[in-house]
């Protein structure tokens, strides 16, 4: 027999019939039918031109063959099992691995802004590749396009089918421009409504923003709109113009 030839999943099968001594046990502990169980034991039989399990009485034992594979068969699975577990150590100060990264403006400015400072100092070598947010990310992530996604779960509930964690959250709160002829420290539901609104829109669908708004019963008069929240406070300056903004973006210092 040639190992190129010979299928190593049985490997598996026979160690589960030599512990197990059963056919019905051995593929309960593989997860596998019975007549695909007993399928590989014939495999194995021809294999090694020998029964391996013979039956005596109500029990089935091993042959001399079967009881003599037990401890090399033992140590070759330890040893499968370790090499699957290999993995490259990660050390930031030497690595040089370039990542993919899809982030809005919003998330690059106020999350990955800071780490590619930070990336300078702790991972010199370590590249990153910085893309907004396309229509087709999750393919991209099933495909091994993108590293890492950065978007609200509760926007898109289909990412939890991917491994993932939340960062940060943030709250959306009402700007105007600081001179604003109008407003003064505080803002009413009545001027938010009268005043002329900016709109966020998305890349593939209405703005769940918006949506939020009418779901309150707060209706605005959209005049512009721009898909981009980073841009939002600029346009705003010198204008009539209201808008929600992220809190943590309203206070980051861009211009009022």
């Amino acid at each position: 027999m040639n190992l190129r030839s010979m299928d190593l999943n049985l490997l598996v099968a026979l160690d589960a019939l030599l512990a197990e001594r059963n056919v019905t046990r051995a593929a309960r502990r593989l997860s596998l039918g019975q007549p695909a169980t007993s399928a590989a034991l014939r495999r194995l039989r021809r294999i090694f031109d020998d029964p391996l399990l013979i039956r005596r009485g109500r029990v089935m034992e091993l042959t001399p063959l079967a009881q003599a594979l037990v401890a090399p068969l033992s140590e070759v699975m330890r040893g499968i099992d370790g090499l699957l577990s290999i993995r490259p150590e990660f050390d930031p100060s030497s690595d040089a691995r370039s990542f993919t990264v899809m982030a809005s403006d919003y998330v690059t400015l106020i999350l990955l802004r800071p780490l590619l400072a930070r990336l300078e100092t702790v991972a010199p070598n370590v590249r990153v590749s910085l893309f907004p947010i396309a229509l087709p990310f999750r393919a991209m992530l099933t495909r091994g396009e993108v590293d890492l996604v950065l978007y609200p779960i509760e926007v898109e509930p289909e990412l939890r089918a991917f491994p993932h964690r939340p960062l940060f959250t943030d709250r959306h709160v009402c700007t105007v421009w600081n001179q604003h002829p109008e407003v003064g420290d505080e803002i009413t539901l009545d001027m938010l409504a009268r005043l002329p609104y900016l709109a966020y829109t998305c890349v593939d669908r209405s703005s769940w923003l918006e949506a939020e708004l009418d779901a309150a019963g707060v209706k605005v008069r959209q005049e512009v709109s721009t898909a981009s929240f980073v841009v939002s406070p600029l346009i705003q300056r010198g204008t009539r113009l209201v808008a929600l903004v992220q809190e943590r973006l309203s206070a980051d210092g861009a211009p009022g």
